[in-house]
């Protein structure tokens, strides 16, 4: 039964260690969707289109976060209640 929960886990790892975005692959996506948009690189413009998407992109983690730390109470030990 060992081997079996053993193995089922390195699976489970393996399988979500494949779920990972890097930052290579988010630029590269950026890039495209900014040419989608009509962009060239190089240009103040496309630089403006890339650093939106990041902008969007780090407001929508601290959303994510928020929202998860909210479900727990509020953020422990800053003495702030909701």
């Amino acid at each position: 039964m060992t081997i079996i929960r053993l193995a089922a886990g390195a699976m489970l790892a393996l399988a979500l260690g494949g779920c990972v975005t890097t930052e290579a692959e988010y630029r590269a996506m950026d890039e495209q969707r900014c040419r989608s948009f009509g962009f060239r690189a190089p240009g103040e413009a496309f630089s403006n289109c890339l650093l939106q998407l990041d902008l969007d992109r780090a407001a929508e983690r601290r959303y994510r976060f928020d929202r998860f730390d909210a479900s727990f109470g509020g953020p422990w030990g800053y003495g702030r209640r909701w």
